[in-house]
């Protein structure tokens, strides 16, 4: 596709955002599944409800701008989902992959940023403040769940320190770790 136009590069942020969101609502729902924590379960249950609001967002977009509501496959977000999966794959302990998720879970989070950031900038330049109010709204939200999981990681974090004895070292470190988590296919 040639983009000549702000208006055509905004429609293809959006399409894109757009898939990336779709992937989500299926993936979130697997690392919600993953976790032990029952906050990091519940954060990233919470935050599907708040995804398939931003699906339903970008709908309300695309109709502000008079195109129809179509995805075009976001490489980024699948990577990111891939990557995802494959750490959901490893053999770990359940606070180690709680805090692997975490991590996954938040490259996502800062990859939704940077497109809701842009997508927000190209709508303000086109003057579609209606479009700017909604892609902002989104893009606070994508903020605060980065900053929920940044909180439950740093409690993750304290809790596996405080079970880590002083001289205990790494293999002190795996015997107070509770629970192994095995690979899953």
């Amino acid at each position: 596709m040639k983009i000549e136009t702000l208006n055509t590069l905004l429609e293809e942020e959006l399409k894109d955002i757009y898939d990336a969101e779709k992937r989500l609502v299926r993936a979130i729902p697997k690392m919600a599944k993953t976790a032990s924590s029952a906050e990091l379960r519940q954060a990233l249950e919470e935050h599907l409800e708040v995804t398939k609001g931003h699906v339903e967002r970008l709908e309300q977009v695309f109709e502000l701008l008079g195109i129809p509501a179509k995805a075009k496959v976001c490489a980024g977000m699948k990577g990111l989902i891939e990557e995802g999966e494959e750490v959901m794959g490893n053999d770990a302990t359940e606070a180690l992959m709680d805090t692997a998720i975490i991590g996954a879970a938040q490259r996502v989070e800062h990859y939704e940023m940077a497109a809701y950031n842009t997508a927000r900038r190209l709508a303000q330049r086109l003057g579609n403040t209606d479009a700017v109010e909604l892609l902002e709204e989104t893009l606070t939200e994508e903020e605060e769940a980065d900053e929920k999981l940044t909180e439950i990681c740093e409690q993750l974090l304290e809790e596996m320190s405080a079970e880590v004895a002083p001289a205990g070292g790494e293999a002190g470190h795996r015997k107070k770790m509770s629970g192994t988590r095995t690979s899953q296919a």
